[in-house]
């Protein structure tokens, strides 16, 4: 019993060793966002809206970017744990910040799509932006992954970026990378919308019953 408390205490600290706090950190950062530049009910776009709209942009890939943390799972389970330490400590901790990362990115697009259809945008101009998203994070979830750039890195070095980028797009395995995760984050974010909406919906409704009765 020691040796696997001892192993779980292991795994706990190789685990939050400081990936997964701070990745789940920068993922609610677009979150906490979101609400401020698109849930307010009076928002005046002066030019602290529009500076905090870039912020979004620029931190928003690192939501769905934790998708790719499962290499870290996948190297967890190749440490020589024992099963039960993986199946009650490591698995649990990864999947819990992955879900919780591309949960926050689904509830800033839907926040986003909330505020489109709010200035008069047709439902066809939001999917389109929808899709424009998620094509943006892919490139930003490829750069983060393979290139290791970071949020940070379009203020301090944006040439660097911006050329890296571009002799990506013009490479034909990164293209590829990027068209397969810009389809992953479109069908993982279409059904975690439905789930997320159906929940509210719900919530709402038990809500409202809640009200009457009283």
């Amino acid at each position: 019993m020691s040796e696997l408390l001892s192993e779980i205490f292991t795994a706990t600290s190789n685990v939050y060793s400081g990936w997964i706090l701070w990745n789940l950190f920068l993922a609610f950062i677009p979150l906490v966002l979101s609400f401020w530049l698109f849930r307010r009910k009076k928002i005046s776009r002066k030019p602290t809206w529009w500076l905090a709209l870039a912020v979004f942009i620029a931190f928003l890939p690192n939501a769905p970017y934790l998708l790719t943390d499962i290499v870290h799972l996948i190297r967890g389970t190749r440490a020589g744990l024992s099963i039960w330490a993986v199946v009650l400590v490591l698995i649990p901790l990864h999947l819990s910040a992955i879900v919780g990362g591309f949960a926050a990115y689904v509830i800033s697009l839907i926040n986003l799509g909330y505020y489109l259809r709010k200035q008069g945008a047709q439902r066809l101009i939001v999917w389109a932006t929808e899709l424009l998203v998620h094509l943006l994070c892919a490139v930003g979830v490829f750069m983060g992954r393979f290139r290791r750039f970071n949020s940070w890195d379009l203020v301090t070095g944006p040439g660097d970026v911006l050329a890296t980028t571009l002799d990506d797009l013009t490479s034909k395995r990164p293209v590829a990378v990027i068209v397969l995760t810009f389809i992953v984050l479109t069908v993982f974010y279409w059904v975690m919308k439905q789930i997320t909406l159906g929940l509210y919906l719900r919530y709402r409704f038990l809500r409202m019953g809640k009200e009457v009765l009283e």
